[in-house]
């Protein structure tokens, strides 16, 4: 078969990858503040719920992760379509790790400046959303950054759970054309071209962070 006709199928499992790993992405950076800042300012519950939840999907592998929602859960009354299932594991799973990132940012802000704020009456929230947030977040952009391209890059094992993402779709013209160089050099370059292009969101994101954290001392200034 010529190289050309494995294309429009690769397109669709790259579209599905960029899919999954975009939603993935959203709902863990969302579980990473919510983790992280349970850890830094929340109660001795929060905060213990907030390390179990880091501890437990930091210290287990993804794959197995991915395993047990999706074969163990049905066995309890609970059941999610292949796609549901890939999309809550990769969150959770980037969640436990980006949940670090923050708390990591939000410990970083010099103590003056937390000592500044209680001295002139301002309460913990206005602390966190108005001095302790704005810096944190110019320092935890690289890192996330790099979160989401290791979450691309995981997103390949869901095809392990039946879903018919790049590496899945890959897979099954190997097996239909035994062509292995051809294939998995198309799935590299797939891979590589997404990965460039949510590099250069990252980055873009990173600098209107910074912007926004420059504008405020300017404006003061």
């Amino acid at each position: 078969m010529n190289w050309l006709s494995y294309l429009p199928s690769l397109a669709q499992g790259a579209l599905v990858t960029a899919e999954i790993t975009f939603v993935s992405i959203v709902i863990g950076g969302l579980l990473s503040f919510a983790a992280g800042i349970a850890r830094v300012e929340g109660g001795r519950i929060p905060a213990f719920v907030a390390l179990c939840y880091t501890e437990i999907f930091r210290g287990t592998s993804l794959l197995v992760q991915l395993f047990w929602l999706y074969y163990a859960l049905p066995l309890i009354g609970l059941s999610f379509d292949p796609v549901t299932t890939g999309i809550i594991g990769l969150s959770l799973h980037a969640g436990g790790y980006g949940a670090e990132i923050v708390r990591g940012a939000l410990l970083a802000v010099p103590q003056q400046q937390l000592e500044a704020a209680r001295a002139l009456n301002f309460s913990r929230r206005h602390t966190l959303f108005h001095i302790v947030l704005p810096q944190s977040l110019v320092e935890m952009m690289p890192a996330f950054g790099n979160l989401a391209i290791d979450t691309l890059k995981l997103s390949s094992l869901v095809s392990l759970i039946s879903i018919a993402d790049l590496t899945f779709r890959a897979q099954s013209i190997r097996n239909l054309t035994l062509d292995s160089t051809t294939v998995y050099t198309l799935t590299l370059i797939g891979y590589f071209l997404m990965a460039l292009v949510l590099a250069a969101i990252m980055r873009l994101i990173e600098r209107l962070v910074r912007r926004g954290a420059a504008f405020p001392k300017a404006a003061h200034a």
